[in-house]
């Protein structure tokens, strides 16, 4: 077909003309964009299954598709949650307002990530395990790894972690995107009496060769 006319409901193919009965107001002819980008990717996914790319590649599209999914809830479902905050029950081509994407998209994202938690646990760890690739749980620590950690900790993280109290003094730390942050508990009181309550610790970013 080389042209389409919406308003007549006719088109031309090869100089003739073709009648067609379509209402290109019809929602059903319409992807939702916010949907469209988690189909996206789960083909991302798909590709860290596939057995004719490298494994390290493969790898590396599951945690593409990880971090994608990360990405996508910061913005635009934050977006719809704002929307939804606000009262808004506008609604695009495909009829679906804020609340109805928003539903769509907890269904398709939990199935997502439990593909994604599938895909690393019964594909890409075994396989890597099958190259002499192995991601060491704690309780597989040996001796000299266990003394080796606790000193890295010591000379290297200790020394550069600075915890930022929680109280009503002072406002919430900013914390940066991306980065590990810890909330810790503290015991005991501050220099002026009172309970310390608690702390955000952000994890500093280091990397170091085990010898």
């Amino acid at each position: 077909m080389d042209s389409t006319h919406a308003d007549t409901g006719t088109g031309t193919h090869a100089g003739n003309t073709i009648a067609f009965p379509i209402n290109l107001k019809r929602p059903d002819l319409y992807v939702n964009r916010e949907l469209s980008q988690l189909a996206f990717n789960r083909r991302v996914l798909e590709l860290a299954t596939d057995e004719a790319i490298p494994l390290l590649e493969r790898f590396r599209f599951l945690c593409i598709s990880s971090a994608n999914l990360d990405e996508f809830f910061e913005i635009r479902v934050a977006g719809l949650n704002q929307q939804v905050a606000y009262g808004s029950v506008q609604t695009g081509p495909d009829n679906l307002g804020p609340a109805d994407v928003l539903k769509r998209i907890s269904d398709s994202a939990h199935a997502l990530v439990d593909e994604q938690y599938r895909v690393l646990n019964q594909i890409s760890i075994p396989a890597l395990e099958a190259e002499d690739i192995r991601f060491l749980r704690r309780t597989e620590w040996k001796p000299k790894l266990v003394a080796w950690v606790e000193e890295y900790f010591n000379d290297e993280v200790r020394p550069v972690l600075s915890p930022i109290g929680l109280d009503p003094a002072h406002p919430f730390p900013r914390v940066i995107n991306k980065n590990l942050i810890f909330i810790v508990s503290l015991e005991g009181k501050d220099a002026f009496g009172r309970r310390s309550g608690l702390a955000v610790v952000q994890a500093p970013s280091c990397t170091a060769e085990a010898n």
